[in-house]
């Protein structure tokens, strides 16, 4: 089981980080061992003072896949989920003005916090996703899936030309702005419109 990630798929996400704007989608991994566990906390690691949260919506792939049509990618996932990417700002600053890899400041050890799964017949449409993250009870992220770049199903098909796709991948599809450190005793809670995906304590 693999995590893909969508960066700078939103625009105004994209423009409060001064990047520029991609021509095709920017991927990048984490692996398995990124999941954070279940019930526990997101401990800030030791290497970085600047962690960031990124709330993105998930889907998780339910067959294999590879050199997927567009039009055919609405078969690959029949789930929707919220989660978060923690990013080590400060590090992947560093990476990137060396030009190295990023993979340390996304990837580490509990960088990817993954809530609960639901069906995608729950929603009207998944163009329109409505969803926040609440960080001590105030909105900090707010966005909707219909501000994205590229959609769910054409992330699926442009994923697929480079690695085949397994049943249980979960695909990060990017962030919205309002990207923010967090800190110790931080409380962090995900909705897809009032529905509540998860809910973590940083330490």
């Amino acid at each position: 089981m693999k995590l893909i990630c969508i960066g700078r798929n939103y625009a105004q996400h994209i423009s409060e980080l001064n990047n520029e704007k991609p021509k095709e989608p920017v991927i990048f991994l984490k692996p398995d061992t990124a999941i954070l566990l279940k019930k526990q906390p997101f401990f800030i690691p030791d290497f970085s003072d600047e962690v960031h949260h990124e709330v993105e919506v998930l889907v998780k792939i339910n067959r294999v896949g590879k050199y997927i049509d567009s039009k055919f990618a609405h078969k690959y996932y029949d789930q929707i989920g919220l989660g978060i990417d923690f990013t080590a700002r400060d590090l992947q600053q560093k990476l990137k003005e060396k030009g190295l890899p990023w993979e340390k400041s996304k990837a580490f050890d509990g960088s990817a916090v993954v809530g609960k799964w639901v069906s995608k017949s729950n929603f009207e449409s998944l163009s329109n996703l409505q969803f926040s993250l609440h960080k001590n009870d105030e909105i900090v992220q707010s966005a909707s899936t219909n501000e994205m770049l590229w959609n769910i199903d054409d992330i699926i098909a442009y994923i697929s030309q480079f690695f085949t796709l397994k049943i249980g991948d979960i695909i990060f599809t990017g962030t919205p702005s309002g990207v923010s450190r967090v800190q110790p005793n931080d409380s962090l809670k995900g909705y897809i419109g009032e529905e509540e995906f998860f809910s973590i304590k940083v330490k």
